[in-house]
């Protein structure tokens, strides 16, 4: 049946296709032949005949004979290439140059069907003969590689085209690659609506993705990048590899999350393609854009663009009792408002040099404004022996936020003959201006009168310059192992100026405040290299990889000419990843690695800012890098009926963690002693924990996907006080799609966080779940919580062209931050709910005309290069 059903599309599809194109049933023009002639050096020959042709049946003969289809003469470098070829008749190629020995060689595009089994193994159903149909039609573009013309040239073996199914899950040796072509929920969507349905991933509705309870890195193509995944059309992409351990290609940078990695295809059509986006939400917020790709002889263009305009509200408490000689309680009530947006816009061009090589150019440009209000109500009772003593204030903030970023991203990329084999280039510079103006002014109270007013300005500018350069180059020596080096050379500079102003109660001038003006310069540089070898020996294969980094980093108080710097010798991070695969669908996999996180640009400034009396923050140019050592074994498992079991257990450990604390410092604005929120190094940390991922297909409309994470983390901060005990937490997330009639479909996502010690670095990077603001990572825990998102999504008009989407997130207004820290100085509470219940309605519509007639190689490894850098604060 899966035979018949197979061949039955193919015969379908290809007369079709036959149809469309020409007059007769047997001439499908959609084959793609090219290739290089060299001599016996490997250097390309110019002026070569190259000629195209069938054997036909010659009426005044009365035989058959050899008639020309397509004749080309090789350029200065030997380069051919011949399109709209059939692919039902067969075909010879001939190369004559004088001075060398005819050549011949038979052309014929013939598939052989799928040797059993779809995805991993269980194809099951029509789905699965699709799949290999798209491949059977993708690979009517052949390279012939380089035609090499001596005296013993001898007779190469005739073209074959074979397809295989690609399997929905595949445990490659260092990552985990996921399938989506299939997915049939996504089309017409996002790269977020393909994130949904990718096993360890938890999406939420508002489209943040996160790996294992924690941001991983977005890439796209092997490419760091900060594209967001609503500008990347589902229809794009081919496959999704989560990295949950890194190896040595990557940076040995960039948060222990890991790394999401999305592989655009390859096979791009000639022809244009596009979307277009339009939402708004029950804030009144609202987002637009599209993106158009036209693709036409030598050259592909894309242009994208996209808006969104905001409207957040967060509201909150804050209440600290403070220990010291006198003991003062503090109730702050927290209402933030912010409006604004930014504007997104993307063009680049990619232009095929020759059949292998492409150069790619792209021009990106941001802009962005908002306006943060925010309005806090404080009770300050100090508590004295015969009593208390209260002061009441109100402070409102009032300002303006701007920043402009534009970028420019260049690539070039080499494919050899050989399979595999290729050389890239990439350089992407970035800059960017930021600016920003606020007012706070404090109101305090006695009884219902105000009793003094106090106004506080800041005033801040700043800019950056980013830039990155790298070459990769992959060698493969045969089927089984290849050979993959590199070197890289990221280059950063930072400037960023806060002056602040206070009228005190009482007095006409508003005077500077020289010891909270903070005009802050710095360089940070980063260079590395790798070399990986990846091999196999029957069913077991291993990859061994070292990457080795060095940077600098100086810094520099403008104001005061004070100075701070850093050099970081080389350090080497080594990986090994070794895998076994076992009988009836199942692999395991073992892998360890060594990483690196540096401070970054806000947690060194050594500017304080005032702007909540409760939550003063400082950074600490002091602070040096932290290294991570990482185990995980992993177990996988398919079965039958597209279900899947993944099971992990990992273990990191920390040396010199970066991590939020609460001290004592002196307070400029006040003279006083106050509570700072900085970052320090702690002695270590570790984590340790065991992870499941389950996806089943209940029913033909029913995919429930569940993700339980237990972990057992702690901090030691014994090197500056106390240590954080340690403490065992899980997360869970429950995933269910339905697939109704009339091409609609309900997805529920409900997700659980137990108590957990407070995350590290303040979000992503840290270990356990990343909590919105975190006080002091190494001081206190997180409050149980959990939370409810619900979406309905339906599809219309012509091919499903057009899709709506109505969701609700945080149906029961419970994804809460409550927090709890304490030290020997303070015991804190701190809760935060931002934007429950919003409501949001999307639009998609999505169009384009292909031409089934080309189909070339593209090489885009470059071409959803990211904006690094760009900073948005």
């Amino acid at each position: 049946m899966k035979k018949y059903l197979y061949t039955s599309l193919l015969a379908l599809c290809m007369a079709f296709m036959a149809g469309a194109q020409t007059k007769g049933p047997m001439n499908a023009n959609i084959g793609h032949v090219y290739g290089k002639v060299v001599d016996s050096t490997g250097k390309g020959i110019s002026d070569v005949s190259v000629v195209i042709t069938r054997n036909a049946y010659d009426s005044v003969s009365k035989k058959k004979k050899d008639v020309p289809v397509k004749a080309f003469i090789t350029k200065s470098n030997g380069e051919f290439s011949f399109e709209e070829l059939s692919i039902f008749m067969p075909l010879q190629l001939k190369v004559a140059a004088t001075g060398y020995k005819p050549y011949k060689q038979m052309l014929s595009f013939q598939m052989k069907m799928p040797a059993g089994g779809g995805a991993a193994g269980q194809g099951q159903s029509g789905g699965n003969a699709m799949a290999g149909l798209s491949a059977a039609l993708n690979a009517f573009d052949k390279d012939l590689g380089n035609i090499k013309l001596a005296t013993d040239v001898t007779q190469l073996q005739t073209v074959t085209v074979t397809t295989t199914a690609k399997p929905l899950l595949r445990m490659d040796i260092d990552k985990k690659v996921f399938n989506v072509e299939k997915n049939l929920v996504s089309s017409g969507g996002t790269a977020v609506d393909v994130m949904r349905n990718v096993p360890s991933l938890q999406v939420d509705i508002d489209g943040n993705v996160k790996l294992r309870n924690a941001a991983p890195q977005i890439y796209v193509d092997g490419r760091p990048t900060t594209l967001s995944l609503d500008q990347i059309p589902a229809d794009a992409i081919e496959s999704v590899e989560v990295i949950t351990n890194p190896s040595a290609k990557y940076d040995a940078s960039g948060g222990t999350a890991g790394i999401l990695n999305i592989v655009l295809k390859k096979n791009k059509r000639t022809g244009y393609n596009g979307n277009l986006m339009a939402g708004v939400d029950s804030r009144g917020g609202f987002n637009g854009g599209g993106n158009l790709s036209l693709r036409q002889n030598k050259f592909n263009i894309s242009l994208a663009t996209m808006t969104n305009q905001m409207r957040n509200h967060t509201s909150g408490t804050t209440n600290r009792l403070n220990y010291g000689d006198t003991l003062t309680h503090v109730l702050q009530q927290n209402d933030n408002r912010t409006k604004g947006g930014f504007l997104f816009g993307r063009l680049g061009v990619d232009y095929f040099v020759t059949n292998r090589t492409t150069i790619s150019l792209a021009g990106i440009k941001v802009h962005g404004k908002f306006k943060p209000g925010e309005t806090i109500d404080i009770q300050t009772d100090t508590l004295l022996t015969g009593g208390k003593l209260s002061g009441l204030s109100r402070r409102t903030t009032t300002g303006d936020r701007e920043f402009n970023a534009s970028g420019l991203q260049f690539g070039i990329k080499h494919n050899f003959p050989k399979a595999g084999e290729e050389l890239t280039a990439d350089m992407n510079y970035f800059s960017g201006k930021n600016e920003g103006n606020s007012l706070y002014t404090t109101q305090y109270y006695q009884g219902n009168n105000v009793a003094g007013t106090q106004l506080q300005q800041v005033v801040s500018d700043g800019n950056n310059r980013f830039m990155t350069i790298q070459t990769d180059y992959v060698k493969p020596f045969n089927d089984k192992t290849k050979l993959e080096t590199g070197l890289r050379a990221q280059l950063n500079h930072l400037v960023n100026n806060n002056e602040t102003f206070l009228q005190r109660p009482g007095s006409p001038d508003m005077v500077k405040l020289g010891s909270a003006t903070n005009n802050y310069q710095n360089d940070n540089n980063v260079y590395a290299a790798y070399v990986s070898v990846t091999s196999k020996i029957k069913n077991f294969g291993y990859q061994v990889g070292l990457r080795a980094e060095r940077s600098d980093y100086t810094g520099e108080l403008t104001n005061t000419g004070e100075q701070f710097s850093n050099k970081y010798p080389i350090s080497l991070f080594p990986s090994l990843f070794l895998s076994q695969k076992l009988k009836k669908q199942q692999e395991l996999q073992l892998s360890i690695t060594r990483r690196i996180n540096r401070p970054n640009f806000f947690q060194l400034i050594p500017y304080v800012d005032y702007t909540d009396s409760l939550n003063i923050t400082r950074g600490n140019p002091a602070l040096a890098p932290e290294f991570t050592y990482s185990g995980e074994m992993s177990y996988g498992k398919t079965f039958k009926g597209n279900n899947s079991l993944l099971f992990s257990v990992y273990y990191k450990y920390t040396d010199h963690l970066i991590t939020r604390y609460l001290d004592k410092s002196t307070n400029p604005l006040t003279g006083k002693q106050d509570l700072i929120n900085t970052f320090i190094n702690a002695n270590s940390a570790y984590s340790a924990g065991a992870e499941l991922t389950s996806v089943n297909s209940v029913t033909k409309f029913w995919d429930l996907t569940t993700n339980v994470n237990l972990y057992n983390s702690k901090i030691n901060t014994t090197n500056i006080g106390s240590s954080q005990d340690a403490l065992w937490s899980w997360f869970g997330k429950l995933n269910s799609t339905f697939k109704l009639p009339s091409n609609v479909s309900i997805q529920l996502t409900a997700d659980y966080q137990s108590k957990t010690n407070l995350p590290v670095n303040n979000g992503p990077g840290g270990f356990g779940p990343p909590m919105q603001q975190a006080q002091s990572a190494s001081q206190g825990y997180v409050r149980p919580f959990w939370g409810m998102d619900l979406a309905v999504k339906k599809s219309f008009l012509k091919n499903n062209a057009a899709t709506v989407t109505l969701s609700v997130n945080d149906i029961f207004r419970t994804r809460k931050s409550d927090q709890h820290s304490e030290s020997a100085y303070f015991s804190q509470d701190y809760y935060r709910l931002n934007n429950p219940q919003m409501v949001r309605l999307n639009f998609t519509y999505r169009f384009g005309k292909m031409d089934l007639s080309l189909f070339k190689r593209q090489n885009t490894k470059n071409q959803g290069g990211g904006m690094e850098g760009v900073n948005m604060q």
